[in-house]
C-alpha cells in the first residue's frame, strides 16, 4: 500500500514526502496522522538536526487541505449522520501540526516547489526556512470556496509589509517566487531541478557541522538561484491605499475610485467572493494582528465550526470541485445583506469549547 505521506530519516535529516501527487498532494487527516508525531520524535532527538518537506511529482509542493472530503463529511453532519467528529478532528489535527512547526526548534526547510494553496502553506509558511523555485504558485483562495484563510493565515498574513496580507487573503491572488520573495514569505530561492542535490548536500554537511542552522544556510546559499521578477511593486502604492479601510465596503469604494486596470481587475474578482467569507476574513485579519501565534489557531478553530454549520463553504465546493460550474449561489449573496450576528458568531467559542494544545 502506498503511503500518503512518508516520513524517513536520513542521516542528521528528517524527511517528509507528501506523497499524493494525482491529488496535487493534499493533505488528509492520515497524512497529518503520520508527520505531527515524526515532527514530535525529531524535535526531541538530538540525532536529527534539521527537517526538510517536499511534494512528490513535478506539479505541486501541496494543493491544499483535502477540502472535498470535510465537504463530504461536514454534509453528514448536517444531516445529522454522525460525520461532524471528522471536520471537527481535521482542522483540530492541521491547526496542531501548523503549531508545530511554527514551534519547531530546528532547522524546517520547506520546498515550495510548485502549486502550493491553503493548507499546502500552512506547511510551509511557519517553517524557519522556505525555499521557492520557478514552479512556485501560491495562493490562499479560501474566500472563492466560502471558507477564509487559515492554516495560520490569522497570524502572518497582517504581518506582511502594508497591506498586502489583506490584499493577498482577500482575493485569493496567485504569486511567484518574485513576490513571495518581496513579501518577505520565501526565504530563498533555487532551481527546481537542483533540489536533489540540495537535499543531499543537507544531509553532508549536517553531518559534521557544530551548528545546524548555519550549514543549512551555507547549503541553501550555494544552490541559491535569482527569482523572477515580482509583480506586486507595481501596485503596491495601491494596494496600501486601496486596503487601508476599515470595512469591506470601504476598500470596494476605495477600488472603484482608483480608475485602474489593476483595480477594476481587483474588485470583479473580489465581486465573485462570497460576501460572508470577505466580511469574516476582513475581521479576521483585523483581530490576528494583535494576537499571539496559539491564540490565532484557537480562532481559526472557533471560525471554522461556524463555517461548517453555514451555506457558503458547501456551495463554493459544489462551484469549484464538484459540479465545476464555476457558478456559486452565495447566501447571502450582497454584501449589505451579510447578518452581523452571524459574523460575530464565528470568533465565538464553539459548543464543544476551544482548540487545545499538548503539552
Amino acid at each position: 500500500m502506498t503511503l500518503d505521506a512518508i516520513c524517513t530519516t536520513r542521516g542528521p535529516l528528517g524527511h517528509i514526502l507528501l506523497n499524493r501527487p494525482k491529488a496535487l498532494n493534499a493533505l488528509t487527516l492520515p497524512m497529518v496522522e503520520v508527520i505531527a508525531p515524526a515532527l514530535a520524535a525529531w524535535a526531541a532527538d538530538p540525532a536529527i538536526k534539521a527537517v526538510v518537506i517536499r511534494g512528490a511529482g513535478d506539479r505541486a509542493f501541496c494543493a491544499g487541505g483535502d477540502v472535498r472530503a470535510i465537504w463530504d463529511a461536514g454534509l453528514q453532519r448536517k444531516r445529522g449522520e454522525g460525520a461532524g467528529a471528522l471536520t471537527a478532528a481535521f482542522f483540530a489535527g492541521e491547526y496542531r501540526l501548523n503549531r508545530q512547526i511554527k514551534h519547531f526548534p530546528k532547522p524546517y526547510v520547506a520546498l515550495i516547489d510548485g502549486i502550493t494553496m491553503g493548507g499546502g502553506v500552512g506547511l510551509s509558511v511557519h517553517g524557519s526556512h522556505r525555499v521557492t523555485t520557478e514552479k512556485t504558485l501560491l495562493a490562499m483562495p479560501e474566500t472563492g470556496i466560502g471558507l477564509f484563510p487559515d492554516v495560520g493565515g490569522t497570524w502572518f498574513l497582517p504581518r506582511l509589509p502594508g497591506r498586502l496580507g489583506l490584499y493577498l487573503g482577500l482575493t485569493g491572488a496567485r504569486v511567484t517566487a518574485g513576490d513571495l520573495a518581496y513579501a518577505g514569505i520565501a526565504t530563498h530561492h533555487s532551481r527546481s531541478e537542483a533540489l536533489d542535490d540540495l537535499e543531499r548536500d543537507l544531509e553532508t554537511a549536517l553531518s559534521s557541522a557544530p551548528d545546524a542552522n548555519s550549514a543549512v544556510e551555507a547549503v541553501l546559499g550555494h544552490h541559491a538561484a535569482t527569482p523572477d521578477e515580482p509583480t506586486l511593486p507595481a501596485h503596491r502604492d495601491a494596494i496600501d491605499r486601496c486596503f487601508d479601510t476599515d470595512s469591506i465596503e470601504g476598500i470596494f469604494a476605495r477600488l472603484e475610485n482608483e480608475g485602474s486596470d489593476w483595480a477594476a481587475k481587483t474588485l470583479a474578482s473580489l465581486k465573485t467572493m462570497s460576501p460572508t467569507s470577505l466580511k469574516v476574513t476582513f475581521e479576521q485579519l483585523r483581530r490576528g494582528a494583535e494576537l499571539e501565534f496559539d491564540d490565532c489557531m484557537r480562532l481559526e478553530f472557533r471560525m471554522t465550526q461556524a463555517v461548517m454549520d453555514g451555506h457558503d463553504f458547501y456551495e463554493g465546493i459544489r462551484s469549484v470541485l464538484v459540479d465545476k460550474d464555476r457558478n456559486p449561489k452565495w447566501q447571502p449573496a450582497s454584501l449589505d445583506a451579510v447578518d452581523p450576528a452571524f459574523i460575530a458568531r464565528h470568533f465565538a467559542p464553539p459548543a464543544d469549547g476551544d482548540l487545545t494544545f499538548p503539552g
